[in-house]
């Protein structure tokens, strides 16, 4: 199988790249160091399975790239790498289109058969984290939707969300998104209107509530 590993640390990305080569199955075709250079190489390679890490400041969010590579090459499997061992990031990444969720520190057993796992088109969840899994979902069909992002807000409010929270200019998101100022202004009209917030300062907080931001 074709893998890309995403991760925005070169020794994280080397020490995985020897572990998976080494297997007989498995080939790493290409790295990246942020989103937007996983989203080209998954674009280039069409891998069978892309590594993500969640957390890859100052580029774009392992989060975020999830959703863009899931809706436009549905065929590549999403496996999350990340240190944080949290239920509400399982459940954002698996509603946002990945097929699996594995921690860092997590053995080299436990990751190719995580990779193998989400390759035949099954999820991986380790198990300690199927509790929270279950338990995550029965909330949010409790609660309801309003207060998760990823349900009320469009992607690409969610692009311009941690943008504006980090404190770029309008200007500054439009060239990081390819889109125009006044596309920039409306869509961080709707986000403050959907969300309820009237300041930046509620913006930052809500987005570091809801783990938007890399810091």
């Amino acid at each position: 199988m074709k893998i890309i590993i995403a991760d925005d640390h070169a020794v994280v990305r080397s020490g995985f790249m020897h572990i998976l080569n080494f297997q007989e199955d498995m080939e790493v075709v290409a790295t990246a160091a942020d989103g937007l250079e996983a989203y080209a190489l998954v674009a280039k390679h069409r891998p069978d399975v892309i590594l993500m890490d969640l957390s890859m400041p100052p580029g774009e969010s392992g989060l975020i790239a999830t959703g863009k590579i899931h809706e436009d090459f549905p065929k590549t499997k999403i496996l999350i790498l990340t240190m944080h061992d949290d239920e509400e990031y399982l459940f954002h990444v698996l509603r946002n289109g990945a097929s699996g969720y594995v921690l860092k520190n997590a053995p080299d057993e436990e990751l190719l058969s995580a990779i193998r796992t989400v390759h035949k088109g099954d999820t991986y969840i380790h198990p300690t984290m199927a509790t929270s899994l279950v338990r995550e979902f029965v909330k949010q069909d409790i609660d309801g939707p309003e207060d998760d992002p990823f349900k009320i807000l469009t992607k690409r409010e969610i692009e311009v969300l941690p943008l504006a929270a980090k404190g770029y200019g309008n200007k500054e998101i439009a060239e990081k998104l390819f889109i125009s100022v006044k596309t920039v202004e409306a869509h961080k009209a709707r986000i403050m209107e959907k969300l309820n917030l009237k300041n930046r300062p509620e913006l930052i907080e809500y987005a570091l509530r809801k783990k938007l931001l890399n810091f």
